[in-house]
């Protein structure tokens, strides 16, 4: 708490300067940005059994604020850097490390860009355009996972000891990151690699990316191996925007293959579609995910699926409210959860969420 207090102190002595910069220099800016989401849940068959109500962080997206900014280095480039944080708003606490979500240094020119640090990887930047919700950490499958799941059929968000390289070339974006292992002597321990491209014209888009992680969190319990293991996800969608509506399709091809010669391989494929509609200031969003698992004993299969409603009010270009509605089912009495925060308690759960967003 000392280095967070003190990093924040070392912020905050900066930030009066970042505005009169942006605005006097032509050589640099700073921005200070946030994103707030805090709404109130009613849940059905939460962990522990029961129901209850309570307040959440990140109902529509995930609280965050941080500093952003680019120096101009002349003959169209620039340099880039990001620091952002989470925040859980039901009770002020920071969401992780003080910088978690991005820390990075990097350039930005008419290549492309390259950035080194901590940030989101290039899977998770193109599965995120083609979510029906967004990336909702409440009721989402497709960015995010089921705690019960334990999102072990998810994607990586981001890389610790990242390199990443963003491209675009027409109606082509494309990026590759690495994240680093930075274990002595072999290389490929630990070591995080995702690849990626999409297309987009005419109201129509499609994306493909691949991911792979060496290495996996069974290493913990002893199931697994830190440097052998092998997960990888691979990533297809589509997009198509018409008037006021968006339809949506995409699905996720998930093996977690272990290092340990006698131990199974874990399956578990994610299909997700949903469709927009845009009337004024009020969206509506109705979406549907399917888990076909591959893990548990022949006849226990637990194929969850999930079906979500969200109706959003634009108050203003920056505050929105909104509504959802979301119930889950699983086969073979296996217990389900709406979103990566619940573990669940039976092989059903539903959920209702009344919450505001509000971005500076």
């Amino acid at each position: 708490m000392k280095h967070h207090a003190l990093a924040l102190a070392v912020l905050a002595a900066l930030f009066p300067t970042a505005p009169a910069q942006a605005q006097g220099s032509a050589q640099g800016s700073a921005q200070f940005y946030g994103l707030l989401d805090v709404g109130v849940e009613y849940l059905d068959h939460a962990a522990g059994g029961g129901s209850g109500v309570r307040v959440i962080s990140g109902g529509k997206n995930t609280s965050r604020w941080g500093v952003r900014g680019s120096e101009d280095l002349g003959g169209g480039l620039k340099a880039v850097y990001n620091l952002e944080g989470g925040v859980l708003l039901d009770t002020g606490a920071a969401d992780g490390a003080l910088f978690k979500r991005q820390a990075y240094v990097g350039l930005d020119g008419s290549l492309g860009r390259l950035v080194i640090g901590r940030s989101f990887t290039t899977t998770y930047d193109l599965v995120i355009k083609f979510d029906p919700m967004g990336f909702a950490p409440n009721y989402s499958w497709a960015t995010g996972g089921s705690a019960s799941g334990p999102s072990k059929y998810g994607m990586t968000t981001s890389f610790d000891n990242l390199v990443k390289y963003t491209g675009r070339s027409g109606a082509f974006t494309y990026g590759a990151s690495i994240g680093l292992g930075e274990q002595a002597g072999d290389a490929a321990a630990g070591r995080k690699l995702a690849v990626g491209g999409s297309w987009s014209a005419d109201g129509l888009a499609f994306m493909a990316a691949w991911e792979q992680v060496n290495g996996s969190t069974l290493a913990a319990t002893g199931m697994g191996d830190s440097k052998r293991d092998r997960t990888r996800a691979l990533h297809l969608a589509a997009d198509y925007r018409s008037g006021a509506w968006r339809t949506t399709f995409g699905m996720r091809a998930y093996r977690m293959r272990p290092g340990q010669p006698a131990a199974a391989e874990v399956r578990g494929d994610t299909f997700w579609g949903g469709v927009s509609h845009v009337d004024g200031r009020v969206t509506l969003t109705a979406a549907i995910y399917h888990v076909n698992t591959r893990e548990l004993p022949a006849g226990r299969d637990a194929d969850p699926s999930l079906l979500v409603a969200r109706a959003m009010l634009a108050l203003s270009k920056r505050t929105d409210l909104y509504l959802s509605l979301a119930h889950a089912r699983a086969d073979a009495g296996q217990p389900v959860s709406l979103s990566r925060d619940e573990a669940g308690d039976a092989d059903t759960q539903s959920g209702l969420t009344a919450g505001i967003q509000h971005r500076f």
